[in-house]
């Protein structure tokens, strides 16, 4: 992308901004993990200077360490016993669906939709206290599916998510410039 997704205009916003929106009315804590500020590609606080005060800005310790290192500080500083959590460029994600998956945690570590074989562990919701059993599971694994496998989950089948999502937009991930022009697309504003 040709500039970091989550600084993506969409509509009168940004993608970061429209997921917090979208959540914050579902949720009584909201969470972002962020690079470290003097590694960051824009300045976090201003673009969610709007939010701050409302949600819980954390830092990670180095920069581009991937998703596995986010996970585990968005737990650890969770208050609630389960918390959804998502990639930054989801720009179609519904909070009925980040509820629903919570829901749906019952005993299990975790509640990850699978779509078309695909875990999707980065729209997915987790018991905090895991975040200890994750980073012991991180130390020989970097990829966050794999690690998620070694978790006890809820495979959500994409039957059960076109349920509570039928067209699955929520899962859609910006992470090309077609990808984001079909979003945009798809929410009405034309690219």
């Amino acid at each position: 992308m040709v500039q970091p997704k989550p600084t993506l205009p969409f509509g009168t916003t940004t993608i970061i901004e429209r997921l917090i929106a979208e959540i914050y009315p579902v949720f009584d804590e909201v969470i972002v993990v962020a690079a470290p500020a003097a590694d960051e590609r824009y300045v976090a606080a201003d673009l969610l200077r709007d939010w701050l005060g409302r949600i819980h800005l954390l830092r990670d310790d180095s920069a581009f360490a991937g998703p596995v290192p986010a996970l585990i500080r968005g737990l650890r500083a969770a208050r609630n016993a389960i918390a959804f959590v998502c990639s930054c460029d989801l720009p179609l994600l519904r909070a009925g669906v980040a509820r629903a998956l919570c829901a749906m945690v019952d005993e299990y570590d975790a509640v990850v939709p699978d779509i078309a074989g695909s875990l999707q562990p980065l729209c997915a919701a987790y018991r905090s206290e895991v975040a200890h059993k994750t980073e012991a599971l991180a130390r020989g694994q970097s990829r966050l599916t794999a690690i998620v496998e070694h978790l006890t989950i809820r495979r959500v089948p994409e039957a059960d998510l076109r349920r509570i999502d039928p067209d699955l937009r929520s899962f859609l991930n910006a992470n090309t410039p077609a990808d984001y022009a079909r979003a945009l697309k798809i929410a009405g504003y034309e690219p």
